[in-house]
């Protein structure tokens, strides 16, 4: 979908299909009769956007034969599809049936994630709409947080400058601008927007910047209001917001609670845990522990996955000192559909966000994309059925944003 804010930008609102397992091409084309055509149809979109996933390996395909991504181009054109964003954090496999830490590899040390992110370069310089202003990748943000040295931080450096100036010699080469968005998630290498401030010290400003993925900033208890200003300050600007929304257990000491959030608990994607509390950083060695990132209300306990809050070697206390703090749960609730008390969706923060970025006389970015990778894994009474159950379901949370941003003063095209 295309909005309209005052200040003149075209939003692109898109989906995420990171939702849909697809390793080849014709798969992949064979996903948009399936699932994005019936959400168009559903929202009454003239047109509608994909926030594209593209495997390792299709990736390649594509951008070693153009007339393949030519092809792929008219199919979304034939069905009122456009692509101005991809999903560059999962390499392969993502709706494999354990995913956890496996999805942050290859990390930003390694070749392959270089040439990964530069062939979905070139991919969305040729699926781009000719009338868009830009396009926008996101990447994982360097690596998962140990065992990452000093070492590995200089090799990601020099990845990195690789890649700004391969997306300088591509605008050059193709008018096309393309951006790179870092995204920040909790347990990485950057957690937070404080972190991305520093790691990212001193690299180029121009094509890399951040991917806002707005689960991400309520889990780590960041205010938009705050963050944003910093990553400004810094030169950082925000290429792609991910609109996401969290999970939030304010008593998590109430067993009945403890008992709804555990049926969040799934082997497939990892569902990291925050909450407030000070208490000291783990080292490098991979123990679980607590992670002490500073949230904007300071000092943050965490655990690597639910699990592991809720009973692994070292449970998460709900109540220390005798104070109980709230939880925040790395899984991406759907837009729209709050879980059941005694557990609550991070959906007021992912407002606020919204105001932040797209709220105010200027629009911050222009890219928004509903990720929602989820719906798999979802307790089973919330999970669709079958393709048109999910279409359905998509077409929803697409239509809440809508909503949403209309509220915030943003204008359906006339």
């Amino acid at each position: 979908m295309r909005l309209h804010h005052s200040d003149g930008q075209t939003i692109h609102v898109a989906y995420c299909t990171n939702v849909h397992p697809g390793e080849d091409v014709d798969t992949i084309i064979g996903q948009l009769d399936r699932f994005a055509l019936p959400v168009r149809r559903h929202l009454g979109a003239d047109v509608l956007g994909l926030g594209l996933w593209l495997s390792a390996p299709v990736a390649r395909t594509l951008a070693g034969d153009p007339s393949a991504t030519d092809r792929l181009r008219g199919e979304l054109d034939s069905r009122g599809l456009e692509v101005v964003t991809l999903n560059g954090f999962p390499y392969r496999g993502f709706q494999d049936e354990v995913v956890k830490h496996r999805v942050y590899h290859p990390d930003w040390t390694e070749r392959a994630r270089l040439d990964y992110t530069v062939d979905l370069t070139e991919v969305l310089a040729r699926l781009l709409p000719d009338d868009a202003a830009r396009g926008s990748i996101s990447t994982l943000p360097l690596g998962w947080r140990h065992p990452w040295f000093g070492d590995r931080q200089a090799l990601a450096a020099e990845q990195f400058a690789r890649l700004a100036d391969h997306l300088h010699v591509l605008r050059e080469r193709t008018g096309r601008e393309i951006r790179v968005g870092v995204e920040p998630e909790p347990g990485c290498v950057i957690e937070t927007t404080s972190d991305l401030v520093e790691r990212m010290s001193g690299w180029d400003t121009d094509v890399l910047g951040v991917c806002l993925d707005l689960c991400h900033l309520a889990v780590g208890f960041e205010d938009a209001e705050v963050a944003v200003p910093r990553l400004a300050a810094a030169g950082r600007r925000v290429v792609k917001a991910q609109v996401s929304a969290g999970l939030h257990l304010e008593h998590p000491a109430d067993p009945a609670a403890r008992l709804a959030l555990a049926a969040f608990d799934e082997d497939r994607f990892l569902h990291q845990v925050r909450a407030p509390g000070d208490t000291a950083r783990p080292g490098e060695s991979g123990e679980l522990g607590e992670l002490g990132e500073r949230g904007e209300r300071g000092p943050l306990r965490a655990r690597d996955d639910l699990g592991d809050a809720l009973g692994g070697i070292r449970p998460l206390d709900p109540a220390p000192g005798g104070v109980e703090q709230p939880w925040r749960v790395h899984f991406h609730v759907p837009l729209g559909q709050a879980p059941e008390a005694p557990l609550a969706a991070t959906t007021d923060d992912l407002r606020a966000s919204l105001a932040v970025l797209v709220g105010g006389e200027r629009a911050l970015t222009d890219h928004l994309e509903v990720e929602t990778y989820t719906w798999s894994v979802v307790p089973e009474a919330h999970r669709p059925t079958d393709d048109a159950a999910l279409a359905r379901s998509i077409a929803g949370e697409l239509a809440w944003l809508r909503d949403t941003l209309i509220d915030l003063g943003l204008k359906e095209p006339a």
